[in-house]
């Protein structure tokens, strides 16, 4: 089974369980993937503020803005088997809780929609390239989003980075 580790600030709240959903989104991401059988791996889900993220992004994107969430990818796709660890997803709180508001969704809702996309990301799923990946991406979240009994995210609006 996926390890999952999470570090959860303060501005997240205590009313949702973030680590369940977290381990949750990303065993239904990997579960519903190309790369099924995936087990002996960890995954690091954060939890943080918007100035976090756009510190990261600014660091390693070389985009000064916050984003939804953030993926770092620790191994190429074709060496994921032997992995100990698949990387790192990050989350801004501000950025989630206000696009959840705009599609009128629960934000622990959406968190989990950004920690399947990504997880899907860490896997080696792009949807910047073309629209086939895009396209093949997004399915691979409906599925996955759906076996959490999470409506379909693309019905109500874009997901981001």
């Amino acid at each position: 089974m996926i390890g999952v580790e999470t570090d959860i600030s303060a501005e997240w709240g205590a009313s949702t369980d973030w680590q369940a959903l977290a381990r949750a989104a990303v065993h239904a991401a990997i579960a519903q993937s190309r790369h099924p059988g995936l087990a002996d791996n960890e995954v690091s889900v954060k939890f943080t503020t918007d100035e976090e993220v756009r510190a990261l992004n600014a660091a390693w994107r070389g985009k000064d803005k916050a984003t939804n969430v953030l993926s770092f990818p620790m191994a190429e796709e074709s060496e994921l088997a032997s992995a100990p660890l698949l990387g790192d997803i990050v989350l801004a709180h501000g950025i989630c809780a206000a696009e959840a508001m705009e599609k009128g969704i629960p934000t622990h809702t959406h968190a989990a929609h950004l920690v399947v996309h990504g997880t899907l990301h860490l896997l080696g799923y792009d949807h910047e390239t073309s629209d086939e990946e895009a396209e093949e991406m997004e399915d691979v979240e409906r599925r996955a989003l759906a076996s959490l009994g999470i409506a379909d995210p693309y019905e109500l609006s874009e997901v981001g980075s």
